[in-house]
């Protein structure tokens, strides 16, 4: 061993003569042959003098002449002759250099076509001796480049449907927006109409099967120059490429139709739609758009869609952001109004029909906006439900309901207060502890509160909503299903209640002025279902005298609306109160006109 300087080099220049040359060569092939990788000994200008048995072997699985390269032969000259590119000439430069002392190591990844599937090997080489002799090793990096890969492709890429992901279609569709010779660039996202009834009710597989349809119906509509992802869920986004609105609308046509052939799922025959949305980044002002701009208004065009009655197609108009950043102010307006003291309530009079008492009030949202003013609460409230914001608007309600009725109580007046329940609080299943919370910390007596619940609330979770209302009842507080007649819920849903009163809704008591309308039968019908499941009832939106009185005349116990009172604030409540006639003398006005109507008819 000789020392040059601070590199040790081993003199194995194998081409000496005699003993020397034979002892050289033994301890060289011998250590080749140990290591495992397919491993070279060359000479400066790529002739093989060494090669170990590893390399033998390698050559046998590829099975490849052109890498049966023994002594003698050139390792250069195969390298270019497996690959067409490049990287033969710039490995063989570097090479070349490492053996004339240019530079310490040479490094590289490259792959190997092979019938049973691409091989990839880690080539490494190193300097020996003086005389520019290089060793070269190939370890088999194929299992570990092969998980890679797997891996990268697993985080770019839906796992159900093998479809790009969020991640990468955002990648994609800012590829497309960045390249200067493309046109414009469209994107549609798709929402399925109905998809969560399947999954409730065939189950999470056939709602992943169902999934893994739609991908293989959209990607067949699609050309091949286009990308169908999907989002997550039952959401899926369409990248098309050189397609311009009208284009992409023909494209979601295409969509819509795919969507009217029946789903074959757990062998049943299920149709469904869906809403579509586009939005489209014109050539002009590619440079300027971002994938998330793209999408943002592509889902906003479909919630749109949606909004409009679901499978439909919308684009994307300027006016739909405007509106959606109208929306978010409003939404953090109302988050700071619950904590500030802007929200108020209204109270309406109920009146007992058949006593023809005032006996108790139904609590009203209202928001004192310090901008707008006093918004009735179908200016907020479907924003309230977008935003998460029904329960602590509800918790808010009812407690402050339940002190306003307990402070009538300590003042004389006794009242029965009604407070409705959205079906997003319902469905949280905290109703029955902020109902028993409420009523302990406003010291109420659970008798005094009536809770109000939607006829759709009711009907969307029957077996839910039968548990919290009998649990509530059981407490003592009543409850009563709102707008009956308004909806579509079944019947025997809806009598498995254990509510204690009917609201008939608006729509079928105003018919009662119309002689010849059919509302008097529908609002008979109604009391006499509640009768026969143990509810009273409650005609609501009386309007007029007539409809009092035919209201009473068909039986039912309760009735509110603009006729007896207008909502008021709660300390108009009392004054109102005092001010009525009697209540004998009401009964008896409800009489008289119970009999003119009778008479006229």
């Amino acid at each position: 061993m000789r020392r040059r300087g601070d590199r040790t080099e081993l003199p194995l220049d194998v081409r000496r003569t005699g003993d020397d040359r034979t002892d050289d060569a033994a301890l060289v092939a011998a250590v080749l042959d140990a290591l495992p990788s397919p491993t070279l000994l060359l000479d400066a200008d790529g002739t093989v003098l060494l090669a170990n048995s590893g390399w033998t072997a390698a050559a046998g699985v590829l099975d490849d002449d052109r890498f049966r390269v023994g002594v003698g032969g050139n390792y250069f000259a195969m390298l270019r002759s497996v690959r067409e590119d490049d990287s033969p000439r710039l490995l063989i430069d570097a090479l070349r250099d490492l053996s004339a002392g240019g530079r310490a190591q040479v490094a590289a990844d490259y792959d190997v076509s092979h019938p049973a599937g691409t091989r990839w090997y880690h080539l490494q080489a190193t300097r020996v001796d003086r005389a520019g002799q290089i060793v070269v090793t190939h370890t088999d990096v194929t299992s570990r480049v092969r998980a890679e890969r797997t891996s990268a492709w697993q985080a770019r890429h839906d796992h159900l449907t093998g479809l790009p992901n969020r991640a990468h279609l955002h990648e994609l569709i800012d590829a497309q927006l960045q390249r200067p010779d493309r046109a414009s660039v469209a994107v549609l996202f798709l929402d399925v109409d109905g998809f969560k009834d399947v999954n409730d009710s065939l189950g999470h597989d056939v709602g992943d099967e169902l999934l893994r349809q739609l991908a293989t119906r959209l990607v067949a509509e699609t050309r091949a120059q286009d990308t169908v992802g999907r989002l997550g869920g039952d959401e899926f986004v369409v990248l098309c490429a050189d397609c311009d609105t009208e284009g992409a609308e023909r494209l979601a046509g295409r969509f819509q139709r795919t969507f009217g052939k029946p789903f074959e799922l757990a062998g049943r025959r299920t149709r469904l739609s869906t809403s579509i949305g586009i939005a489209t980044a014109p050539s002009g002002r590619l440079e300027a758009v971002r994938s998330t701009d793209l999408v943002r208004d592509a889902d906003l065009a479909m919630y749109a869609a949606k909004a409009a009655g679901r499978n439909r197609i919308r684009s994307f108009s300027p006016d739909l952001r405007t509106a959606a950043e109208r929306r978010l102010l409003v939404a953090a307006e109302l988050r700071e109004a619950i904590d500030s003291g802007q929200l108020m309530l209204h109270y309406q009079p109920v009146m007992h029909l058949p006593t023809g008492e005032v006996t108790g009030v139904e609590a009203l949202l209202r928001w004192q906006h310090p901008e707008r003013g006093l918004l009735a609460p179908m200016e907020f409230i479907p924003l309230a439900e977008q935003s998460d914001l029904m329960a602590p608007l509800t918790r808010w309600v009812l407690a402050s309901a339940v002190r306003q009725t307990a402070a009538w109580d300590a003042a004389g007046l006794t009242l029965v207060t009604g407070v409705n329940i959205s079906a997003t609080h319902f469905g949280t299943g905290t109703l029955v502890d902020d109902v028993t919370g409420a009523l302990a910390e406003g010291g109420l007596a659970p008798e005094r509160l009536v809770l109000e619940l939607t006829e759709t609330c009711v009907a969307e979770d029957a077996a839910g909503a039968a548990a919290q209302v009998a649990a509530l009842r059981i407490r003592g507080v009543e409850v009563s299903i709102d707008d009956f007649g308004s909806g579509y819920s079944s019947l025997s849903k809806l009598v498995s209640i254990p509510a204690g009163v009917l609201k008939i809704d608006r729509s079928l008591v105003s018919g009662l002025d119309d002689r010849g309308s059919h509302a008097g039968a529908a609002v008979a019908a109604v009391v006499a279902l509640g009768r026969t499941c143990g509810m009273r009832t409650l005609a609501e939106g009386v309007e007029t005298a007539g409809q009092l009185a035919q209201a009473a005349a068909l039986g039912c116990t309760f009735a509110q609306g603009f006729h007896i009172a207008r909502p008021m604030p709660a300390e108009e409540v009392p004054a109102w109160m005092a001010a009525r006639p009697r209540p004998a003398s009401a009964r008896s006005r409800l009489i008289a006109a119970a009999g003119q109507l009778a008479g006229s008819r």
